[in-house]
């Protein structure tokens, strides 16, 4: 009471808010940069392996296919893993278990397992690969949906996919830069090292919470819960899976992930190969260039996740998130399919990178929906939407192989490109101001008769 006088007297404003929400933010980036780099750097290196173990290109779509299909699958027990024992020891436990499994991959040629080929050792190890980081995306945006206001999710989901960006940008270049001086094994044990030293950072900062947080000031913890009241008090009493299940903007919004996904994993493992392989760049130009779809996704996405929060404040909650979604993937097709169909190496690399940008400035609305949907649960509903963004992304190594093989690859990023403009058109039956977290509704009292006093 004293010092509150003190400041009214002397004409100051109260202490300010801290900011430590934003540096909670840098460290969602990290761990995404993290794992991430974790997810990119076998379609780097699989030009070297590929040659050492004269692997074909429909050997190396499988490998590739390995960690999508355990990033899809474990998705979904990750993020309810968090909601039930919160993000901070779970991501814990999960980037620790990436870290080993991505060194590992170093030594899978030479795991010799009873019956197991070169091919099934590098699909084993990446399957592991794909378990740890699976617990990433759900857990990550259960911090978000904790730590941001209500106003800001669209921004501070964005942050997964600055870190996605960061990680696609450096790995082409510094992993190719690698493999030329040392081979393509050690970025895998340099991946694993970084990723043991990052969950040490993690530790001791981070917290589930920011009332557990001793850095938060009253200001800062009240800028965040302000206008989130109606959701702490609308947590229902279990896990909301059936209605969660039964909901017709989850399924769209996943569906729609599924189709976001099998674009998104085309840069992440054909791009650099699709570049060295058929636009005939060296690994050096390969690395530089392959870099370009990535520093889109660190430009466009936050920007996606600004004007997802704007038009929500304008439109309100549906239209609003449909808006950058209807952004993102229209664009991103647009530009999927003219840099497919350009003969200027140039100008095809540019056009699939602002592809790419635009596909992840969709992206954040889909975050932001599932925050929107169910932000007591959003671990769940996020894992459950990743996961079928994930098949998608397993699908695509494969047919996009297939394809490519087959009718040639202008066609095959067509496919992709057409499978982008389906998951735009989805977000027309999608609702994110849905309530799947409702408040039960309490008993009308019972009418007390009137005493009758004669």
């Amino acid at each position: 009471m004293i010092q509150r006088q003190a400041n009214s007297t002397s004409g100051r404003a109260g202490p300010a808010p801290t900011r430590v929400r934003w540096l909670m933010l840098g460290l969602v980036t990290l761990i995404m940069v993290i794992d991430s780099m974790d997810r990119a750097n076998l379609g780097i290196a699989g030009k070297g392996i590929m040659e050492e173990f004269h692997l074909s290109t429909q050997d190396m779509g499988w490998i590739l296919s390995a960690f999508t299909l355990s990033y899809a699958l474990f998705q979904l027990p990750w993020g309810y893993a968090g909601d039930k024992f919160g993000p901070r020891r779970i991501l814990t436990l999960a980037v620790i278990w990436s870290s080993i499994a991505t060194a590992a991959t170093a030594i899978a040629p030479r795991l010799h397992l009873p019956g197991i080929t070169v091919l099934g050792s590098f699909f084993f190890v990446r399957f592991m690969v794909g378990v740890g980081v699976a617990a990433a995306a759900p857990n990550l945006s259960k911090i978000v949906a904790r730590w941001m206001s209500k106003t800001e999710r669209g921004v501070g989901v964005s942050f997964l996919s600055i870190g996605t960006g960061i990680a696609g940008a450096l790995s082409p270049i510094v992993i190719a830069w690698l493999m030329e001086l040392w081979g393509w094994r050690l970025p895998f044990y340099l991946g694993g090292g970084i990723g043991i030293a990052a969950v040490i950072v993690w530790i001791f900062y981070s917290t589930d919470t920011p009332r557990t947080h001793p850095k938060v000031n009253s200001e800062e913890l009240a800028l965040i819960q302000k206008g989130r009241e109606h959701e702490e008090a609308h947590r229902p009493g279990g896990h909301p899976w059936r209605k969660i299940l039964s909901s017709r903007s989850v399924w769209v919004l996943v569906l729609s992930a599924a189709c976001q996904g099998y674009a998104a994993y085309i840069f992440y493992n054909w791009f650099f190969l699709y570049l060295v392989r058929v636009r005939g760049l060296t690994v050096r130009q390969g690395g530089w260039w392959g870099a370009t779809p990535f520093i889109a996704t660190i430009l466009f996405s936050p920007l996606g996740g600004w004007i997802s929060d704007r038009a929500v404040q304008r439109f309100g909650t549906r239209r609003g998130r449909q808006l950058g979604a209807w952004i993102g993937m229209g664009f991103s097709a647009l530009f999927i399919w003219i840099g497919g169909h350009s003969s200027n190496t140039t100008a095809a690399i540019l056009m699939l990178a602002v592809g790419a940008g635009f596909n992840f400035f969709g992206w954040a609305s889909y975050w932001a929906a599932c925050i929107d949907l169910t932000p007591n649960y959003s671990g769940s509903l996020t894992g459950l939407m990743n996961s079928c963004a994930n098949f998608g992304g397993w699908l695509s190594p494969i047919i996009t192989a297939r394809v490519a093989v087959e009718l040639g690859w202008t066609r095959a990023i067509d496919v992709a490109a057409l499978v982008t403009l389906i998951g735009g058109f989805l977000w027309i039956f999608q609702d994110s101001s849905e309530r799947i977290e409702v408040a039960p509704t309490p008993a009308a009292p019972v009418p007390v008769p009137a005493l009758d006093r004669g």
